[in-house]
């Protein structure tokens, strides 16, 4: 099929996402709303109409699928979805071959960024910085080990690999990461939680979707995983829910209370004013329940559209024309109700979207401007507590600043600063109803006990000694390890386990060889630091200090007038006097006869030599 028109009267725009979910419904409203201030404002496309079909793709990857296709029928120049990251990685490869653009509003899987899906904008934040606020926060309060739950699929996968590459950059790390089955029971669900509440870490993050993260929640809470010394830290899917079902039922609050939540940031502004007024007329206009909620990704969603049309305009302005042409390929697979024949390729798709890429505006969520990865400017987020029957902003994080208490575009106008000085919350409530900022770990009913190698000495017993008959040890090196352990904040499980036959000392260079080889995690005992030594395992600083010393031993005296004498015996010191008068008679001798000093009386003669 072919066809030519230089600024067509109407143009064909579809859109793909699940319309029953949290984010659909909002979303619908928005585009529709978006569509019809596009086309009453002939300045945007000039005179040109845009047509919107929108499909519902059911939570289902074949459906989505399916549902691209028949849009693609109609000659549509663009497709706004699909919604869930899973079904964006199946449609962008049919956006690829009819060089279709595929703009996204809520598909946050970083790798759809990926050179491998060129025709796919993403119109909202990517989760690589949620995570990197999650990231954030957990070392902004001091923890370093974290468990990550998440949904099984291309979503929760390639988030949960942005969340450890983040934490990695803090020094800290995922300890465990647990997946969700995507279509999980309740008691599939408890079995998981179960095994992680025998783990050590107790700060937990659920990566999933609003289906049936609620559920996680009250298994959670049914399992008291949601009393004091948890940390929950969940991702803006629960913002989602809660901003566009204000009234949400008490006893699902009840099992959320505590739980820290990220909700993608929107400045403040006229035109944000001017939509949020208007969004209780249009639910009431477009929904049959009565109002429902305006949630972040319906403001984004609403952007989106008007992003195409100003790339639109954009595109006509610079002599685009709408024409597509048949792909060769598909010609010959005309079968059923699938009219493969009809669909075409977009001729002016790679145009259309570079003049996306290139979009320079101002929406109701903010400045909107791609940047040469493809994401847009400034991304931020609001970190939320859920408190009570509602919630508290604690505060901000933005990927320039880090996390702050004041909003983000206060902080553009000043130099970065990601010091730890600069980083600020306002303090939240845990679960549990405290204050008290969580220790973040428990002592583990299923950890491995640390095995210790301990020489079996027999020369120098002061150092390493073991009980006959027993397991346990004494001694000065054993006393330093436990000392050592009693100071450390969290228990270390261990068992000393003895190195040789008991009889003859052991040689320490074996010992230390198993514990390079993981027979061992670590040996306590008198070993002497070598170079070979050190290539095979990392030592402790030093507590016994080496090197050439003189032992003597320690004699009380008692003090008096002639203590000047101890430090010679009596022979000595006669020796000593008679060197003495040796020494004066050959002075004199030398002296008496070229010297008058030296002459006179016998007495004089005799004083002189004394002196």
């Amino acid at each position: 099929m072919n066809g030519v028109s230089t600024i067509p009267p109407v143009l064909n725009i579809g859109a793909v996402f699940a319309l029953n979910s949290t984010i659909g419904k909002v979303a619908k409203v928005a585009i529709e709303a978006a569509v019809e201030d596009v086309n009453s404002n002939p300045a945007i496309l000039g005179g040109t109409k845009l047509k919107l079909t929108v499909h519902d793709t059911n939570y289902s990857r074949f459906l989505g699928m399916v549902e691209a296709l028949t849009l693609l029928e109609n000659e549509t120049v663009a497709i706004i979805g699909p919604q869930f990251s899973v079904i964006a990685h199946l449609v962008s490869h049919i956006a690829n071959e009819f060089q279709v653009p595929l703009l996204s509003f809520a598909a946050t899987d970083p790798s759809l960024s990926s050179l491998q899906y060129p025709f796919f904008v993403r119109t909202t934040q990517s989760d690589l910085y949620q995570m990197a606020a999650i990231a954030d926060i957990v070392d902004y309060f001091g923890w370093r080990n974290v468990i990550a739950l998440y949904v099984d699929d291309d979503h929760g996968r390639n988030g949960i690999a942005a969340l450890g590459d983040k934490l990695a950059e803090k020094r800290c790390w995922l300890s465990h990461k647990v997946p969700l089955s995507p279509k999980g029971s309740r008691n599939q669900i408890i079995d998981t939680l179960l095994t992680v509440s025998s783990m050590m870490s107790r700060i937990l993050v659920l990566h999933t979707y609003d289906i049936w993260g609620l559920e996680v929640l009250n298994a959670a809470k049914h399992l008291r995983m949601m009393e004091s010394g948890y940390v929950w830290i969940v991702t803006d899917w629960l913002s989602s829910i809660l901003d566009t079902d204000s009234q949400l039922h008490s006893e699902k609050m009840d099992d959320i209370q505590g739980v820290l939540t990220l909700r993608m940031y929107t400045q403040s502004s006229e035109e944000k004013r001017k939509f949020v007024t208007r969004w209780s007329n249009l639910t009431r206009r477009n929904t049959l329940n009565g109002p429902i909620g305006l949630n972040s990704f319906g403001l984004y969603a609403y952007d989106t559209l008007w992003l195409l049309a100003h790339a639109i305009g954009a595109f006509f302005d610079q002599g685009g024309n709408i024409s597509f042409s048949e792909d060769s390929k598909l010609s010959e697979l005309s079968r059923g109700d699938m009219r493969f024949s009809s669909m075409s390729i977009f001729n002016g798709g790679k145009m259309l979207l570079d003049n996306i890429l290139q979009v320079n505006m101002t929406g109701v969520t903010g400045p909107i401007k791609f940047t040469s990865d493809r994401d847009l400017i400034n991304p931020a987020y609001e970190v939320i507590n859920i408190i009570g029957t509602g919630s508290r902003r604690i505060g901000y994080w933005s990927n320039y600043s880090g996390l702050s208490v004041v909003p983000p575009e206060a902080l553009y106008k000043e130099p970065s600063n990601r010091s730890a000085s600069s980083q600020h919350l306002y303090s939240a409530v845990w679960p549990g109803q405290t204050t008290q900022k969580p220790r973040g770990w428990v002592f583990p009913n299923n950890g491995r006990h640390l095995r210790i190698g301990v020489p079996s000495q027999v020369i120098y017993p002061e150092f390493v000694a073991q009980g006959k008959g027993t397991d346990k040890f004494s001694g000065y090196c054993i006393d330093v390890f436990t000392a050592v352990l009693e100071l450390l904040p969290y228990a270390v499980p261990y068992k000393l386990v003895p190195f040789g036959d008991g009889h003859n000392s052991p040689k320490r260079f074996d010992l230390l060889r198993l514990v390079s080889e993981d027979v061992y995690d670590a040996a306590v005992g008198d070993f002497a630091i070598t170079t070979e030594r050190t290539k095979m395992v990392d030592f402790t600083q030093p507590y016994i200090e080496s090197g050439l010393v003189v032992v003597a031993p320690i004699k009380k005296l008692n003090s008096n007038a002639w203590a000047f004498l101890n430090p010679f015996t009596p022979n000595m010191w006669c020796v000593t006097g008679i060197f003495f008068l040796v020494v004066g008679v050959v002075v004199w001798i030398l002296e008496h006869r070229l010297n008058d000093d030296f002459r006179g009386p016998p007495r004089r003669q005799i004083g002189t030599i004394l002196w």
